[in-house]
């Protein structure tokens, strides 16, 4: 009998073990499961003063040192490098986004705005100013044929294109030869960006140019007057920025609506990245969307104006 009670006890425990056991494991799968992946992408925005600040999320913002307090204008990223360019011929780069080392760019000309294409890095700015660089450390300077300050710059359709003050749109197939084209009275002093086979430039008064080519511009109804900033394209739509809280958006550049922000200061950048869009302006604002629609306001723990953001994979 007590052998009996043995063999019946000796069994109960086993399969007590067996249960916990298959409930460890359960547990363990659970846990796994419900694990989130952080993306290795990096947003960089930057703004006045050398303010330079980069997140993993675009949700939280932590600052860098940039190392000088000039004005910051804009970033690029190629070559697995990132560069920064400013006021008074600043250009920074970077392989990581914390440790920043200052390049002689040639100029004291202020530098608005930045671009990678082509296995080329281009950088312009104030009276005509173009540099190129292959990989972010060493600039030459190009002959623009204008001494208009030039605000935006882009690559695409095997074509570079800036864009500046006074109607000037400029395109060239090799960052070395340039060709006038004509705005027919529109002024595009802010940005220009290529996506989804499309040029995109944006100016005053709500001015919104869209060119297959580069060559040829047609002028779209934006719905707008405020000075319009910047653009994107992410998640098969088109994100325009600009003074008072402005924020349009289109699927093919042509038709555009207005989006409400829940901001009006003035919006100065705007990218997107790990299905995510981040907008940055006046007084430290940073907003985030995931569908360029509903947007929420984040702490930079400053209040510079930021000129331009940037998301790197």
């Amino acid at each position: 009998m007590n052998k009996v009670l043995y063999i019946f006890l000796i069994s109960l425990f086993s399969l007590t073990v067996i249960s916990c056991a298959k409930k460890s494991s359960d547990d363990s799968k659970t846990t796994t499961d419900n694990t989130t992946t952080t993306s290795s992408g990096l947003y960089v925005a930057v703004g006045a003063e050398g303010t330079l600040l980069t997140s993993s999320d675009g949700a939280n913002w932590t600052a860098q040192t940039s190392g000088t307090s000039s004005n910051l204008r804009a970033v690029a990223y190629g070559n697995s490098t990132l560069v920064v360019v400013g006021f008074s011929g600043t250009i920074l780069t970077s392989s990581d986004g914390t440790t920043w080392t200052s390049r002689t760019s040639g100029t004291t000309n202020g530098l608005g705005n930045v671009t990678y294409g082509n296995s080329t890095f281009m950088a312009v700015g104030n009276s005509g100013t173009i540099l190129t660089s292959s990989d972010g450390t060493t600039w030459s300077s190009k002959t623009s044929g204008t001494s208009e300050d030039l605000w935006g710059v882009t690559y695409g359709n095997s074509t570079w294109v800036t864009t500046g003050d006074n109607e000037t749109i400029l395109t060239s197939s090799d960052a070395t030869t340039w060709t006038s084209r004509t705005t027919s009275g529109a002024t595009v002093n802010s940005e220009v960006i290529y996506a989804n086979s499309t040029f995109v430039a944006l100016g005053l008064n709500g001015t919104i140019l869209t060119s297959s080519e580069g060559t040829s511009w047609d002028n779209r109804t934006s719905g707008t007057t405020e000075h319009l900033l910047a653009g994107i394209y992410g998640s098969n739509t088109f994100v325009v920025v600009g003074w008072s809280g402005t924020i349009l958006t289109s699927s093919d550049g042509t038709t555009w609506t207005s989006k409400t922000p829940g901001t009006s200061e003035d919006l100065w950048g705007v990218t997107y990245g790990n299905s995510t869009f981040v907008t940055v302006g006046e007084s430290g604002t940073i907003l985030t969307s995931l569908d360029a629609t509903t947007w929420t306001s984040r702490t930079s723990g400053t209040s510079v104006l930021f000129r331009r953001v940037f998301y790197k994979e």
